[in-house]
């Protein structure tokens, strides 16, 4: 089968992911160049506090194709987000988390996809995730909620690997969202209500090896909820 998808940036946000940050990015650039004949890897250092910043710069030292955004401070996942999003120049964009949770050898599955479906946006979804009980329990009320305000039925809003179309950020409203969890529910939602197609398929989730995520923070939660009402706010 002949893929559409020649040319694919890729982004890491990444916050003190030191211990990780160089093993994933080995496996995404090893994958990409499989897969696609031209490619970038921007690097998204979240204001790290560890060497998470200065391996980045390494690395990107090393390959041409390798580039990284520092943020000082630390302004959250959304806003490594939306820099990794706003930064990517090719037509099509993936991402993952940099802590070494996901194999970026999966790239093929939603490349083959996305080319059999023609979706702007192919969307993972956890096949077994890795977490604690209660992680998936605040996971699975955050998710019912938003369904049952905006009516995004998919089966895993906040997977961190998705490939999307360049076309869906350059046509949907900025995103907002950067301290709190919210920013993969508003894009998801940003970009269902501008029409673009949503497919999913099953990623494989490992288990933290190294660091420690942050989206089960209290300010983390509170943040997401009231990015979550001032959307509902504004498109109801």
């Amino acid at each position: 089968m002949s893929r559409q998808i020649e040319q694919l940036s890729v982004f890491l946000p990444a916050y003190n992911e030191e211990g990780s940050l160089e093993g994933t990015v080995k496996s995404v650039v090893s994958n990409l160049k499989k897969n696609v004949p031209t490619w970038e890897l921007i690097i998204v250092d979240d204001g790290s506090k560890d060497k998470t910043g200065k391996i980045a710069d390494r690395l990107a030292d090393k390959e041409k194709r390798i580039s990284v955004i520092h943020h000082h401070p630390n302004r959250g996942y959304g806003a490594a987000l939306k820099s990794g999003l706003y930064a990517c120049k090719y037509p099509w964009i993936s991402f993952i988390d940099s802590d070494g949770q996901f194999d970026f050898s999966e790239i093929d599955r939603f490349l083959d996809t996305q080319t059999k479906t023609g979706a702007e946006l192919v969307i993972g979804y956890y096949k077994k995730r890795k977490v604690s009980f209660m992680r998936k329990l605040n996971t699975f009320a955050w998710q019912v909620f938003v369904n049952l305000l905006f009516g995004l039925h998919v089966r895993d809003i906040d997977c961190g690997f998705k490939l999307i179309s360049k076309k869906v950020v350059d046509k949907i409203e900025p995103l907002q969202s950067e301290r709190g969890a919210f920013i993969s529910s508003e894009f998801l939602i940003k970009a269902k209500k501008a029409g673009f197609k949503i497919v999913e398929i099953g990623v494989t989730h490992y288990p933290r090896r190294q660091g420690e995520g942050t989206g089960a923070n209290l300010d983390v939660i509170v943040q997401s909820f009231i990015d979550l009402f001032k959307l509902w706010y504004k498109l109801k």
